[in-house]
């Protein structure tokens, strides 16, 4: 028992150190996804087929946003580690890539959705007929997709800016720009969607209006924090554009690491767009409750994603200053930790589980349907957490091509063909279809753990750096 509290349990001053780092994440996360919960909800009383509109453009917008999140992510790698090892002018070379980086993404995300924006969110609109009214579905998303493109470039300065100040350990500024904007998303939510204060009553398009501008408040709060700030929390953003440049050396070694990251995000990111395509052929209910679902439990599920990024800062330090006992002990407390505070997620899941969409002005089908998702996403959030936690120590140490074969290899592999052949050949009911997709990934959670028990994740990619 002493041997099993020693290794997975640890005092108050670590437990202190991760909710420091944890917690204005979950703040940040959590409240920006319970405005997504208000816009979903503000958006789904306007009716099932807006609601249905904008959360099909949100899934195809998604591949985007986690493109951003995994290539930054593998500088990032660098960025904690480099932090540690107190070398900054490492760390300036890291956000120098990430800046040329986002920026070809941005461009290559914006082509695409400009020039195959309707043909993209026309996929998901060629299920069974169950009364939905496809061809306004498709209007409504074509609407709210053209707008929702100016607020990307913003979303991408913000993601680089709050990312580095995260991995150095700064994580309160992210939380305040993430209130800031959330602030900005519900009230003018309220204006737009409904015409209030004499404003016109622009349904979806004034939800996109309002996601713009408040992607833009959340900007100008982290980059002005981030240069007219003074004490030595950014003093590795001194300089930081006298040049553009980065040594080749540099960018090869960030590119060789971070690239399986972005891959693996793209893949993994277009695979959860086809599982939901798969879903969609069932009809524009399912496609109204799945949405309602992931909504909900995106608020809720910020807890051990936060643990994620908590195990990668964290461990990155340790790894970074070449302490690499402190790390894995690290991350085994952490892992143990996020699976612990995901049962009580889960449990909180199930019993609001009919609640939550009988906010929806949809239909009892499509209540139903998101009441049955939700009760299975808290049968399941332990192993979601399990999964989580291993991917991101296993990503800590730089292993990010066996972050890759365990991510989205397995989606491609197992889940995606899993999920086409279950919703096209066979009468199975949507839940079933999740839950053994879920089922599926006992065998992603046998070789997380083993991976992370043999440590061959515990590395330090900065030593001797050129």
């Amino acid at each position: 028992m002493n041997r099993f509290k020693d290794k997975f349990i640890g005092d108050r001053k670590f437990y202190r150190n991760v909710l420091a780092i944890s917690v204005p994440i979950m703040v940040q996360t959590g409240i920006t996804n319970f405005v997504s919960l208000l816009d979903n909800i503000m958006v789904g009383r306007t009716g099932t087929e807006q609601m249905s509109g904008v959360a099909i453009v949100n899934q195809l917008l998604f591949v985007f946003y986690l493109c951003i999140f995994g290539g930054l992510a593998g500088a990032g790698i660098f960025t904690a580690q480099y932090y540690g090892a107190k070398d900054y002018e490492g760390l300036r070379s890291t956000f120098r890539y990430k800046l040329w980086l986002g920026g070809f993404l941005l461009t290559a995300a914006l082509i695409v959705f400009s020039a195959f924006g309707e043909d993209l969110v026309s996929l998901y609109l060629r299920g069974n007929n169950d009364g939905g009214d496809l061809e306004a579905t498709l209007g409504y998303a074509a609407g709210y997709l053209r707008i929702v493109l100016w607020g990307l470039p913003a979303f991408t300065v913000v993601q680089i800016y709050s990312n580095t100040l995260r991995e150095c350990g700064e994580t309160v500024v992210p939380m305040r720009a993430g209130l800031a904007a959330v602030a900005v998303n519900l009230v003018f939510n309220y204006l737009l969607i409904y015409g209030k204060l004499g404003l016109p009553a622009l349904g979806v398009r004034g939800a996109a209006l309002a996601t713009v501008l408040s992607r833009l408040c959340e900007m100008g709060v982290v980059v002005i924090w981030a240069h007219t700030h003074r004490n030595d929390k950014c003093e590795y953003l001194k300089g930081l554009y006298r040049k553009i440049t980065i040594p080749f050396a540099l960018v090869k070694k960030y590119f060789i690491t971070g690239s399986p990251l972005l891959v693996n995000e793209a893949l993994w990111s277009a695979g959860m767009a086809v599982l939901t395509q798969c879903y969609s052929v069932r009809g524009l209910n399912v496609v109204a409750g799945q949405n309602i679902s992931s909504t909900v439990s995106n608020v809720f599920n910020v807890v051990f994603f936060a643990m994620g990024d908590a195990i990668a800062i964290i461990a990155g330090h340790s790894l970074g200053a070449g302490n690499m006992k402190k790390a894995k002990e690290d991350a085994y407390k952490i892992i143990a930790f996020a699976v612990m505070i995901a049962c009580g997620v889960g449990a909180v899941i199930l019993s609001t589980s009919p609640l939550f969409p009988m906010i929806y002005n949809t239909n009892p089908e499509a209540r139903q349907i998101a009441t049955r998702f939700l009760i299975a996403q808290a049968v399941f959030t332990p192993q979601i957490a399990l999964l989580h936690a291993s991917y991101f120590t296993i990503r800590s140490g730089g292993k990010t091509f066996i972050t890759f074969l365990f991510d989205s290899v397995f989606m491609w592999v197992v889940s995606v063909p899993l999920a086409f052949v279950l919703s096209r050949f066979t009468d199975l009911y949507v839940i079933w279809i999740f839950v053994f997709l879920q089922m599926s990934e006992w065998i992603k959670c046998a070789i997380g753990v083993t991976l992370v028990r043999k440590g061959i994740w515990i590395n330090n990619i900065v030593a001797g750096k050129e």
